[in-house]
């Protein structure tokens, strides 16, 4: 999945890339983002930053063009090949949005960043732009808005902006859910082909709907090529500021990210109920999605009229210390917050009383 920075002529480049891996048989997604300064080999080209895959296949006459560079690209330096591809321009992206009817984008961590006054007006006047805050919380995005979240990153980094675009995404799947769109595809497919460029047919994008019904949200696992794969490096011929992959640090990361359960492996039973004790329903919500990211199967449980000044982890003795020990720095939790009460009866392992002191932001590169 593509994301171009094209605002006019024909030369552009994949700012955003994400490789989604379906696994039909398993009901299994895993979204990788790849920061766009990832500096690497382009085959029968040069070194170059990973972003500039696409222009520089069209520009030199690669077989197959900027999508087959991109492709070979990502299979010499990372080992992992690549079918179809997604493109989608700026404008397509919020068009987008707009015909699903917005998305609830599960936001972790209040994000303020400059922002146009008014979509049509100049960019280039200073005094068009006026600082926007994104608060934490589920937040209803029209696509002008989703686009400005999924691409701002003046007062952030293109790791922080990396999780920002996966949770615009997984709202973009549970609204699709939730329009019965998947069913429904040839109609959206229709509604959609002219808004992304894709080497996906109808028949292909059938299969792929169909599949997507099945998939379980504990079982859309969000990965990152982050801060502890790469290392910053200026390039000493043209002063350019890239990123160095860090080989095994990558290897490790990947081999975890796209290791599925065998086939017909049923989903895991709820691993960790989320339970409000804050009078915070937004924050269970992103604690629950917190745990997703991690691959934990989680629920929110009824919310509790006791208010609890610090969040807790009620460990029911089911699960191994390794296991619990994962719960907990999914949750950002210290060592002191693990209550450890026996009671197999409980359908969970973990219950996760979610306090006032609670904070959901997190950085999924470090899960």
């Amino acid at each position: 999945m593509l994301g171009s920075d094209r605002r006019t002529g024909t030369g552009f480049r994949t700012d955003t890339i994400i490789l989604a891996s379906l696994q039909p048989d398993v009901h299994a997604v895993t979204l990788l983002s790849i920061p766009r300064d990832l500096y690497i080999y382009l085959p029968g080209y040069t070194m170059q930053r990973i972003n500039t895959a696409w222009v520089y296949g069209e520009s030199i006459g690669y077989p197959g063009g900027g999508p087959r560079l991109l492709f070979d690209a990502i299979r010499y330096n990372l080992g992992l090949s690549v079918e179809h591809y997604a493109l989608v321009e700026m404008s397509g992206f919020e068009e987008a949005i707009d015909t699903l009817g917005g998305v609830d984008v599960r936001v972790a961590c209040s994000y303020t960043d400059w922002r146009l006054k008014a979509r049509n007006l100049p960019q280039n006047v200073v005094a068009n732009w006026a600082l926007h805050t994104v608060p934490t919380g589920i937040v209803r995005m029209d696509g002008n808005q989703a686009l400005w979240y999924a691409r701002s990153r003046q007062r952030s980094s293109d790791f922080d902006r990396s999780r920002r675009q996966q949770e615009v995404l997984r709202a973009v799947y549970r609204r699709g859910l939730s329009l019965d769109a998947f069913a429904r595809l040839p109609a959206f497919y229709a509604d959609m082909i002219g808004l992304v460029t894709t080497d996906i047919g109808l028949g292909e994008a059938g299969a792929l709907g169909l599949a997507a019904t099945r998939i379980d949200l504990a079982r859309i696992h969000s990965r990152f090529i982050g801060r502890g794969q790469v290392t910053s490096w200026r390039v000493p011929s043209s002063g350019a500021q890239v990123l160095l992959p860090r080989p095994e640090a990558i290897g490790a990361l990947l081999a975890e990210a796209f290791t599925f359960p065998e086939a017909d492996t049923p989903v895991p039973q709820v691993v960790v109920e989320v339970v409000d004790a804050a009078g915070r329903p937004d924050f269970a919500v992103l604690a629950t999605e917190r745990l997703e990211y991690a691959g934990f199967t989680a629920a929110a449980g009824p919310p509790t009229s006791q208010r609890e000044a610090n969040s807790r982890l009620l460990d029911f003795g089911r699960a191994d210390e390794a296991e619990r020990e994962r719960v907990r720095r999914a949750l950002g939790l210290s060592q002191a917050a693990v209550v450890t009460v026996e009671n197999p009866a409980e359908p969970a392992a973990f219950r996760f009383l979610l306090g006032e002191n609670y904070n959901p932001c997190f950085d999924p590169t470090a899960l």
